[in-house]
């Protein structure tokens, strides 16, 4: 296929995208993309309309955005020597093309030439915002800096491209390059039943052991690692994972510690040619918080309300363990918090997260999440035949099927249930390979627009994580965390292809990075419900619901240690913001010791002091922006959801009614409105921080 990377169709032909075409195939993009641009720009001032200034601009990359999202998508998932090779050799072009646009003198004078008309003056709704936001965006991306000014800004972008990108990199090279790999079983005690089943299998499909001299292998991926942390007795183990964890972004040859000073050097730099103080008031300056002061006085006032809480749950946790080996209390080692928190967890309230383990097999928790959705927000969800080809194969695709990026890939497409109107689809794909990033996300691929009937056409989204794979005989069994992690990134899905707005660019997630955690967060409250727990929660042997009395005792630990678990969000987000604020505008010192002074009340003492994990630190320092100055949009977010399903809890868990207000007033906007306008649309009233500390039980 002739530019596969460039194939307009819905479905896409995976097996096509070989890392040879992208070279090709986005520089023809780039050179399309420029010539729409400058025909617009050199189209001069006269007989200015929306339809061929601000639509003809964003149709303008709409082919180079859908191909390089590809370029991006397969790099999470699929990462190779070629692939990387390939997507590095293209991505300053990329990023040098997007940011010249808003400094195009040209381009500027004509946008600003449709503003002032009279067309533009009775613009209302989404025509209105989509004008508000373009005029803001090329403002905040240099429009009106002087020529040497816009030149540098234009180099610093495609800068800080290579090195958030070599970040990236560097994390996921670094955890793939060590495993652990144990002969002897009786050093695995504690261990439970599906850890050991999972790095048994893991091993032998590395070649590793046999039937009679068995290998189990561990990795730091957190399906591996983590069961290992909470679980095992053998402390030793748990210390030599603990370290190589924490050593990730530390040495040679995938050190982060110069990137990040250059990250926050580059960023500071472009703050201050835009007329910024520093780099959070920059990317805050159109979401929800506005300044970076007032994202850290939301960060402050949360940490002073637990503070105390926090301090009283870790010297209960120190005391638990010196009581349990009859030795005076000190300080827990950092290997040893996640595993004396369980110990502590189960003689409190008798409750073992392992025991619900069986009850949350990943196709039933998938199936039980689709009934949710048509329940509560009349989404019908089919699952659709699918068919795997190795890159560069050319296989034909069955009738009726969709070809997939890896056999373990699903693929679904979602209805509105009441007119059976095709809303969009959807890939999923759940489990750990080293090619693929950490952590779960989702993503779009296509937004919709407007067809010839103003119906919005179909979106195209995905959601990935990395939850624990199957073993031998028995299907991926999940646990709770991983079960809220499957709603939350379902929950950015459902924004995404519910999106109703007639501008493609405020459809969908496209909205306020402290509003857009909203949707995903809010989904995980469902996974503390009994009646939709009993949807999808049931062993997956005996097909048997959660029994109640341990349904009870998971409801009793739930806010076990949330001070704890509250402050360590907090943590990050109050690192963040000092970062970005204060030390990006004088770049020296030790980082461990940097990090330290500014986390000194966030973070629980240890002996010894465990190192930041800012140089693994993805969310922060992998992509341009990303959660840049902008960790704390999960707190905030979180405050907004605890707030919005307490109108779920009194009218209903599982309302239709409710559900149907959530799509139409929050999920089917995207950001054709200011989010505090709509969150008080949905909810009568702005945000209650006090919701949050509620649900917490943080409430003095």
């Amino acid at each position: 296929m002739a530019n596969p990377f460039l194939d307009p169709q819905f479905e896409i032909r995976w097996s096509h995208l070989e890392p040879s075409s992208i070279e090709p195939d986005i520089t023809l993009a780039l050179e399309t993309s420029q010539t729409s641009i400058d025909e617009l720009a050199e189209s001069g001032s006269e007989n200015r309309t929306f339809d061929n200034t601000l639509l003809a601009l964003e149709s303008a990359t709409e082919t180079l955005e859908r191909a390089w999202g590809l370029v991006g998508h397969l790099d999470s998932v699929c990462n190779s020597d070629e692939l990387r090779a390939a997507y590095n050799v293209m991505l300053p072009k990329v990023s040098e093309f997007y940011a010249r646009i808003p400094l195009n003198q040209k381009l500027w004078r004509v946008v600003k030439a449709y503003a002032e008309t009279d067309e533009a003056a009775t613009l209302t709704g989404p025509r209105k915002r989509f004008l508000d936001e373009t005029l803001a965006y090329f403002k905040d991306h240099g429009a009106d800096l002087p020529s040497e000014a816009r030149k540098r800004l234009e180099d610093l972008e495609a800068e800080l491209a290579k090195v958030t990108q070599k970040f990236g990199e560097n994390v996921l090279d670094a955890t793939n390059a060590w495993d652990l790999q144990i002969e002897d079983e009786s050093k695995l005690a504690g261990l439970p039943e599906t850890a050991l089943a999972t790095a048994l299998a893991d091993a032998k499909a590395k070649g590793l052991g046999s039937e009679a001299s068995p290998v189990w292998r561990f990795t730091l991926h957190y399906p591996s690692m983590g069961p290992v942390l909470q679980h095992l007795d053998d402390e030793s183990i748990r210390r030599q994972v603990w370290e190589a964890s924490s050593r990730v972004g530390h040495e040679e040859p995938h050190d982060n510690s110069d990137l990040i000073w250059q990250i926050l050097r580059l960023r500071q730099e472009k703050a201050e040619l835009l007329g910024k103080t520093d780099f959070a008031d920059l990317v805050l300056e159109r979401r929800m918080a506005k300044t970076g002061a007032k994202a850290d006085e939301f960060v402050t006032d949360l940490h002073d309300r637990i503070l105390e809480v926090h301090k009283s749950e870790y010297e209960e946790l120190c005391s638990f363990k010196a009581k349990s080996l009859g030795l005076k209390s000190g300080l827990l080692k950092p290997w040893e918090t996640q595993y004396w928190a369980e110990k502590q967890q189960k003689e409190l309230y008798d409750f073992d997260e392992e025991e619900l383990r069986p009850y949350f097999p990943v196709d039933r928790v998938i199936d039980g999440l689709f009934d949710l959705a048509q329940k509560v927000f009349n989404l019908r969800i089919e699952k659709r035949k699918t068919v795997f080809f190795e890159v560069g194969s050319s296989g034909e695709v069955p009738e009726g099927a969709v070809e997939v990026w890896h056999p373990e890939v699903k693929y679904y497409d979602m209805f509105d249930a009441t007119n059976g109107r095709n809303m969009g689809s959807f890939f999923t794909d759940w489990h750990p390979r080293e090619p693929k990033r950490g952590g779960a996300w989702m993503n779009y691929l296509r937004t919709g627009a407007p067809d010839e009937d103003g119906h919005i056409s179909p979106h195209l989204g995905l959601i990935c994580g990395n939850m624990t794979p199957s073993a031998g005989d028995r299907p991926a069994l999940l646990t709770h965390r991983e079960v809220e992690t499957i709603f939350h990134e379902f929950g950015h899905l459902i924004h995404h292809l519910c999106g109703e707005v007639e501008i493609r660019r405020l459809n969908g997630v496209n909205v306020a990075w402290d509003f857009v955690e909203l949707p995903s967060q809010i989904m995980e409250n469902w996974c503390w419900e009994r009646e939709s727990l009993d949807l999808f929660a049931r062993h997956y042997e005996t097909g048997k619901v959660i029994p109640d009395d341990l349904f009870n005792k998971m409801l009793r630990a739930r806010n076990y240690l949330t001070a704890t678990a509250n402050m360590r969000q907090l943590a990050f987000g109050k690192m963040d913001l000092e970062l970005h604020r204060r030390f990006a505008k004088e770049p020296s010192g030790e980082l461990d010791a940097i990090i330290s002074e500014i986390q000194d009340t966030y973070v629980a003492k240890l002996d010894p002091p465990a190192p930041s994990n800012v140089r693994r630190f993805t969310h922060l320092f992998s992509s341009s922006v990303g959660y840049a100055a902008a960790y704390y949009s999960y707190k905030w977010s979180e405050v907004l959801d605890a707030d919005a399903f307490t109108r779920f809890k009194k009218e209903g868990v599982m309302s239709a009614e409710v559900g149907m207000d959530f799509r139409k007033k929050i999920l089917s906007r995207g950001n054709s409105e200011d989010p505090e306008v709509l969150f008080q649309d949905f909810m009568g009233r702005g945000p209650r921080l006090e919701s949050l500390l509620e649900r917490a039980g943080l409430r003095s």
